[in-house]
């Protein structure tokens, strides 16, 4: 896909021209320091240390470009919000299906969407952001279908809290995206929430860290030892995979083995440096910026809840990254194939800036959405 819309921008159009949003910069400056860093990632940083097969450095490449091209892709060409609804609602149905074979227990189906559609954190955080952010604040819902996306949340929920609570990467960060739009909607009584939600993480937090302690002390000793390796070329990193292989020459617990960070930070600071590091926030950052802004000037509608869901999945996606390499996948962790279910959250803040774009430029949107009401254009 990526590659012929390039090939229109090239021979059909014959002109490069993408959309101007402040969502869309700090994408191509994560892109463009990902390409430096590969190109310095040739460079033997240690004397005494294998750097990493070139297959698995392209390999950690493209993972970074796919999906950081996905969102630039997303944004520029979806132009019409009837395909935003397409995109969720098939996401939506293909979810649910899996929800019901591992809540009805059929094998099937379990069998078929991990081979051919990773269920990793990314999926479950936008399985509970986006129908929420319609449920909750699309007020143009008819009953039934407000009813069918809190029962997909709900199934959601009960796959990942009953089934496969010890797995945090699941119910954590939906949780904080569910969370994130309860408290949006009672806005005005959050401030009374601070000392029940400041109790609950007093609980609950040493008893999750508790039931994984060894994992937990693991990950900290292994985020340490990273970011000594990555003081080499702190800048600009050390180049893609390239770490893992210099691992055995800092043992971890006394063991001289291969290991990786479990953390998205950490492992782009280890490839991309500071610089890496830096744009991803950006990213992040201008994303959520954007949902709020767009959050507070569309009329309610779908657009509206979709601006909501996406605002809940930024929260959601910085805690996955906190925990694991979920949005930029890592070649000797979450590995190529979760490139399928991490594209999830680039194309989502692709149709965030499409949504901007359509409400700018005033273009003309479905009367059944906005309820024959016109988009006003915001200043920019």
């Amino acid at each position: 896909m990526i590659v012929l819309w390039f090939l229109d921008l090239l021979v059909v159009k014959r002109k490069f021209e993408f959309v101007q949003s402040r969502a869309i910069r700090p994408a191509f400056y994560l892109l463009l320091v990902s390409t430096i860093a590969f190109t310095m990632g040739q460079i033997p940083w240690f004397v005494f240390a294998n750097q990493a097969p070139l297959d698995a450095q392209i390999g950690g490449f493209l993972s970074y470009a796919l999906l950081i091209l996905s969102m630039i892709l997303a944004a520029n060409i979806i132009k019409d919000i009837r395909w935003l609804k397409r995109i969720i609602w098939t996401l939506l149905f293909l979810g649910t299906l899996y929800m019901i074979g591992r809540a009805l227990n059929i094998p099937f189906l379990d069998t078929l969407y991990v081979h051919a559609f990773y269920t990793h954190s990314m999926f479950w955080v936008w399985m509970v952001a986006l129908p929420l952010g319609q449920a909750i604040f699309n007020n143009h819902l008819k009953f039934r279908t407000r009813i069918l996306l809190y029962g997909i949340a709900a199934l959601t929920f009960y796959v990942a809290l009953v089934q496969q609570l010890d797995w945090k990467s699941g119910w954590v960060t939906a949780t904080v995206a569910a969370v994130s739009l309860v408290v949006l909607k009672y806005k005005k009584y959050a401030p009374y929430t601070i000392p029940l939600f400041v109790i609950a993480g007093v609980y609950f937090i040493p008893s999750l860290i508790a039931s994984d302690e060894y994992s937990w002390s693991t990950r900290i000793d292994a985020w340490l030892i990273v970011l000594e390796i990555s003081r080499t070329s702190p800048i600009i990193g050390l180049g893609f995979a390239n770490y893992y292989w210099y691992t055995p020459l800092f043992p971890i617990r006394g063991w001289k083995v291969h290991f990786n960070s479990h953390s998205q930070f950490v492992d782009l600071i280890a490839q991309t440096g500071v610089l890496g590091l830096a744009c991803f926030l950006w990213v992040l950052f201008e994303v959520g910026r954007l949902a709020w802004k767009l959050i507070n000037q569309l009329p309610d509608g779908f657009a509206k809840g979709y601006a909501y869901g996406v605002f809940a999945g930024v929260l959601g996606s910085l805690v996955a990254a906190y925990l694991a390499d979920w949005l930029l996948p890592f070649a000797y962790n979450i590995g190529l194939g979760g490139i399928r279910t991490g594209i999830l959250p680039w194309i989502f803040f692709g149709g965030l800036v499409s949504l901007e774009q359509i409400y700018l430029t005033n273009q003309k949107a479905d009367a059944i959405d906005l309820r024959d009401q016109k988009l006003k254009p915001a200043r920019a």
